[in-house]
């Protein structure tokens, strides 16, 4: 009889265990549902004027009709999420973050809480979010995630009529759930928003604990009547959801976003500049799991490539390089060696750091490449030489003389990467030093890069002398 209640003790521990889980996760979830029901019951039963505009909820007039003129003395207030952004979940952003900022470790955890993220309410979605994304994470890296990735999404997925009822504002104040780190660069340095007011996180000296502030999460409307007071603001903009709505309730006029525009690129608000070595799609859920599922083939294919560039021939690495799905096209002739016995330098476009590597291969003779801030293991791995520079002009210069006597050089300009059409300010230095200069002009693809993971299986260059 003992020993049947020991073996019986083991299956009541897990039940136990199990019963407070569906308890705290699934119970408290269900519970903080009702309460915002009632509170939002209660806010409407006491401002009686508020329950005749829920009736004309859907009377709002369209974004696209909004009078964009004589604006300029006004003030608007509206959300990032679901408003000047067309994406409906704000599960990407985060994911860049944990991705760029953190680790592909903690993108594949962030990866791997979805399923719990589908069936928890809205604030116990963001608060694990936050926690999974921030918790260890230093202050300086999400400032660098902020300046050097997030802006591209950002901008590829505004709103049309969103901007441009954000932009006929004078004044124009933000109100947003979300981690404010992850948005107020972006709205301040490219949509020109004066003040944005979002979730606050905790920090512990240079790093993120992964928790909220005591204040809690943004709460639209509430946070707009302590940050305005008894003033109005003139115009709101949101979606259908009723946080929105109890936002624009607020304001003297009210427009709703029910339609996504697309932003075109020539009317964004400034140049975006977006670097190599960064993922180039919007990493939802399912992309990012195409990413994890293709990363084994994909280490794979770049060792096999790496080792074709570095031990083979040139026309042979060509033909295993085709084979495994890279596509190269060369545009012109490799011109001859100057007669005063100098090497022949190539000038390149920097739209990857593998520019310079390709353009040996695709004229079939060594190069050496000059760099400024090439990691070491990158110099270690890379199938051509490469020399750093030193950022002094006259020491560089001497250098970049030695290398053009011992044989053909590239240089890269413009000093980083840059995948978008746009020439950065570059050092001219390189006209200079050398009698024969050759301008390469590259255009690079690789795959989609849009809706989902990036294509390493197909790698087309464009190569033009």
């Amino acid at each position: 009889m003992t020993a049947s209640m020991k073996t019986m003790e083991f299956p009541m521990v897990l039940l136990r265990l199990a019963d407070w889980f569906l308890y705290h996760f699934l119970a408290i979830s269900c519970y903080r549902a009702a309460m915002k029901l009632k509170n939002h019951a209660y806010f409407f039963l006491k401002n009686p004027s508020n329950i005749k505009s829920s009736h004309h909820f859907s009377l709002y007039p369209n974004a696209s009709k909004c009078n964009l003129y004589g604006r300029k003395s006004q003030t608007l207030v509206c959300d990032i999420h679901n408003c000047l952004l067309r994406s409906q979940s704000f599960f990407p952003y985060f994911m860049l973050v944990a991705f760029e900022g953190g680790s592909i470790f903690r993108a594949l955890l962030l990866l791997l809480s979805c399923p719990l993220l589908w069936v928890l309410d809205y604030e116990l979605k963001m608060r694990v979010m936050i926690f999974i994304t921030f918790c260890g994470l230093r202050l300086k890296d999400m400032d660098s995630v902020s300046r050097a990735v997030l802006p591209k999404f950002y901008l590829e997925n505004l709103n049309l009529d969103a901007y441009e009822v954000l932009e006929s504002a004078g004044s124009k104040v933000v109100f947003t759930s979300v981690p404010r780190v992850m948005v107020e660069g972006f709205l301040k340095e490219y949509l020109s928003v004066d003040s944005v007011i979002g979730t606050e996180l905790h920090s512990a000296g240079q790093y993120f604990t992964g928790l909220v502030s005591n204040s809690g999460l943004v709460v639209k409307h509430r946070a707009l009547k302590e940050f305005f007071g008894e003033k109005r603001p003139d115009i709101g903009i949101g979606s259908s959801s009723l946080h929105d709505h109890l936002l624009m309730s607020l304001c003297k006029e009210a427009y709703l976003i029910n339609k996504s525009s697309i932003m075109p690129r020539e009317k964004y608000p400034k140049p975006l500049i977006f670097h190599d070595g960064r993922l180039a799609f919007l990493p939802t859920p399912f992309a990012t799991l195409s990413m994890f599922m293709w990363l084994p083939v994909g280490i794979f294919l770049a060792v096999f490539r790496l080792f074709v560039g570095i031990f083979l021939p040139y026309k042979l690495a060509i033909l295993l390089g085709v084979a495994t799905g890279v596509n190269i096209r060369l545009k012109g002739a490799a011109p001859q060696k100057s007669q005063n016995g100098k090497g022949v330098l190539y000038v390149c476009t920097h739209r990857t750091l593998l520019d310079p590597v390709f353009l040996s291969t695709s004229l079939g003779k060594p190069l050496t490449a000059v760099t400024y801030s090439l990691s070491k293991m990158s110099e270690i791995l890379a199938p051509i030489k490469t020399v750093r520079l030193t950022r002094d002009r006259k020491q560089d210069a001497r250098t970049m003389q030695r290398l053009l006597r011992e044989g053909d050089l590239v240089v890269c300009p413009e000093g980083t990467t840059c995948r978008e059409p746009y020439l950065l300010r570059f050092s001219s230095l390189f006209a200079e030093l050398a009698d024969e200069i050759v301008p390469v002009a590259v255009n690079t693809a690789r795959g989609d890069t849009r809706e989902g993971a990036e294509g390493a299986d197909v790698c087309r260059r464009e190569i033009e002398l």
